[in-house]
């Protein structure tokens, strides 16, 4: 009977043992799995990318006058001043878009390393600025200045100081929608790279927040604007 017994509690003990020998398996084979998986990665980039138009504009108008007589020069610039604003309102453009800058004078004989040799003493720049957000109107307007020759206003080119800007403000709209473009654009990237490599793609390990670039389509015109987000994503692979 005592054999018996001794004989049950081996077998027991035998077949406790298997069971634990086969989950102690199946828990190092996942966890090997798992550590084999966890190195398993695929980094990649998303790109969305779209060709917009300005919708904001920012047109500095600067003219000139020389002359010795300041009383002279700021009549002149008043007149200059009140010509281009009624040009600029007869051609659509709203007061409110319009600003006034105070001239800028400079006292060339104050000028101490000039040629103090000169017809003239003053030369005072004026400047006034459209800020719109009509930019196909401004344009218009822009290459129509000409006109202005014929009151005898010659506006002069504000150069790297004052240049004409072309800007692109609703971009904080289509930002979320580009931002998962470019996500959707890198897992297709990363599934073509996890069936070339005979795995499967898994779940995101990380993702930025994406580079944003908006610039000039060329230099020829700078009111279309290129606007490109660029995301880095990281993907788990699994067999």
């Amino acid at each position: 009977m005592e054999r018996n017994n001794r004989i049950k509690e081996s077998a027991i003990i035998a077949v406790g043992l298997v069971i634990g020998l086969a989950a102690l398996g199946c828990c190092l084979k996942s966890g090997f799995d798992n550590f084999t998986n966890r190195d398993r990665k695929v980094t990649v980039k998303g790109l969305s990318e779209k060709e917009v138009e300005a919708d904001k504009v920012t047109w500095p108008i600067q003219t000139k006058e020389i002359g010795n007589d300041l009383p002279s020069l700021y009549s002149k610039i008043n007149k200059t001043t009140a010509t281009i604003k009624a040009f600029l309102l007869k051609n659509g453009v709203k007061e409110a878009e319009i600003s006034i800058n105070a001239p800028t004078v400079i006292d060339l004989n104050a000028e101490r390393y000039g040629e103090n040799r000169r017809d003239y003493r003053y030369n005072i720049t004026s400047t006034i600025t459209v800020v719109s957000n009509n930019v196909k109107l401004v344009r218009g307007i822009i290459a129509r200045q000409g006109e202005l020759l014929q009151d005898g206003i010659a506006i002069v080119d504000g150069g790297y100081e004052a240049p004409i800007r072309y800007e692109f403000v609703a971009f904080r709209e289509m930002k979320p929608t580009m931002m998962t473009e470019a996500i959707e654009n890198a897992e297709i990237t990363a599934q073509q790279f996890a069936e070339n490599s005979h795995s499967q793609l898994n779940k995101i390990i990380s993702a930025d927040q994406g580079q944003f670039s908006i610039d000039d389509r060329d230099e020829n015109t700078p009111y279309l604007k290129k606007v490109r987000v660029v995301t880095t994503v990281t993907y788990s692979l699994k067999d």
